[in-house]
């Protein structure tokens, strides 16, 4: 019971920091805290699956790629950042 409450936690933790992260989108209109957002709302997605779904870890592999997808967004995002200073 106790997992199930500090998954949860994790899951709005990272709900909280897409939310911090729009927030500036809409201040700033900057890209990269939209693509933040979207980052760590896959993130949430993807830990709330595994809380609501209780799989097993052999399961769980195709959850791994929603995870994979959001660093991937922001290592792009990050990039695009860096090269679009330089230009």
């Amino acid at each position: 019971m106790t997992i199930v409450f500090l998954s949860g936690a994790v899951t709005l933790g990272f709900v909280m920091a897409a939310l911090f992260f729009f927030r500036f989108f809409t201040k700033t209109a900057d890209s990269l805290f939209g693509w933040f957002g979207v980052a760590f709302l896959l993130l949430a997605s993807g830990q709330a699956l595994v809380t609501l779904l209780d799989v097993t870890s052999e399961e769980r592999s195709w959850i791994f790629l929603l995870r994979l997808a959001a660093f991937v967004i922001i290592a792009v995002a990050i990039l695009r950042k860096n090269t679009k200073a330089r230009i």
